[in-house]
């Protein structure tokens, strides 16, 4: 029994040693890293980005006892824009970036690497990025329009159609479109909706701060390729307030739009909304608010509007207007999207003859 005995003993040993091993070399990674609140974003306007992360350990009782960032201009053996240092700090929330200004529509990628209460230090995260936004009012170079035949009045109207045709005959390195508009936008490129984001740009007090959005639309290019956007009036010009009141902020809609094509041999190419965009008001959504809600003849549908080749001759050329971009910035929050669809149970008529759907619970879209 006692060699036996002799092996339990060196089998709790070795486990023990195995135990007190793995704690002292535990492997901690540094992961979830986050700017401004999101996982790669692109179009922030945050001069000094606050970036966040999470460690993950095998061991147990691990902390973070000093970090280090560094910042670089490519995902991997990238020339270093900024370092942090190693900071003796447990910080890992809203650390705020700390190198030389950042330029327009620029892109950075940025590591970290922790030190542990074990004395250990991690291998560097993977990396992750962010990417600017248009910064100064004067990068702007697309030019507000509008439909200059459009009556200026406080009545409901249906939704704006605007389109532009543009040909792309070179390899495509990256393609960001920055948008906004006065009343809601809908955009599409190629007959494709360019994002499932709703009711953009957002409500504000739009004569002090207009958001603009910024979306990735390397993959949607083409050879030949059409832009499109649909205005309603939204909360600019719709009915709001207590007192439906209407045009609270304007009595005409306008759309802003600049689209940054890279290519991959070094050059660019802007396609900005300017005049040689058209423009038609007879589309199928002939009124739509917040309130109340949209009304769509079918029988008005503008087949291929949206997409290359259709004939836009009996469309105007839209207008120029003067609007200063000086309130344009970056949207904030979340963005609005569509999460669940309720379809009807029941389709009653009443003994008016009204028709009702019967959804199966309380809605007030």
């Amino acid at each position: 029994m006692k060699p036996v005995k002799h092996l339990v003993r060196i089998f709790s040993l070795l486990i023990l040693l195995g135990m007190s091993t793995s704690l002292l070399f535990a492997k901690t990674q540094v992961v979830k890293l986050i700017s401004e609140y999101h996982v790669n974003p692109i179009g922030i306007d945050v001069q000094k980005p606050r970036l966040s992360w999470q460690i993950l350990s095998d061991g147990q009782n691990v902390m973070q006892t000093a970090y280090e960032i560094k910042v670089t201009d490519q995902s991997s053996k990238g020339k270093l824009i900024w370092t942090s240092g190693k900071v003796e700090s447990d910080q890992s929330v809203n650390v705020t970036y700390g190198g030389p200004a950042l330029k327009s529509m620029q892109r950075v990628y940025w590591q970290v690497r922790v030190w542990d209460n074990k004395k250990n230090v991690s291998a560097w995260s993977q990396p992750a990025f962010w990417e600017m936004g248009i910064l100064e009012p004067e990068a702007w170079k697309a030019s507000w329009i509008n439909m200059g035949s459009a009556n200026d009045t406080l009545a409901v109207r249906p939704c704006q159609y605007f389109r532009k045709e543009f040909s792309t005959n070179k390899k495509i390195k990256s393609a960001r479109i920055y948008v906004t508009s006065k009343g809601l936008y809908q955009l599409f490129l190629n007959g494709q909706k360019v994002s499932d984001e709703l009711f953009t740009p957002g409500w504000t007090s739009y004569n002090k701060r207009t958001q603009y959005q910024t979306f990735d639309v390397t993959s949607m290019l083409q050879g030949k390729n059409s832009l499109g956007a649909i205005l309603g009036d939204g909360w600019y010009r719709g009915t709001i307030g207590w007192s439906s009141k209407r045009g609270y902020y304007g009595t005409k809609l306008a759309l802003l739009a600049q689209l940054q094509i890279n290519y991959t041999d070094g050059t660019s190419e802007m396609i900005c909304s300017d005049n040689s965009w058209k423009v038609v008001d007879n589309g199928p959504i002939r009124g739509s608010g917040i309130y109340d809600g949209e009304t769509y003849d079918a029988r008005m549908e503008i087949p291929g509007w949206d997409k290359p080749g259709f004939n836009d001759s009996k469309w105007e050329s839209a207008s120029v207007i003067s609007q200063s971009n000086e309130i344009l910035t970056a949207p904030q929050g979340v963005p609005v999207r569509a999460i669940m669809e309720i379809k009807p149970i029941k389709l009653m008529t009443t003994p008016k003859g009204e028709t009702v759907y019967d959804l199966g619970q309380n809605m007030v879209g």
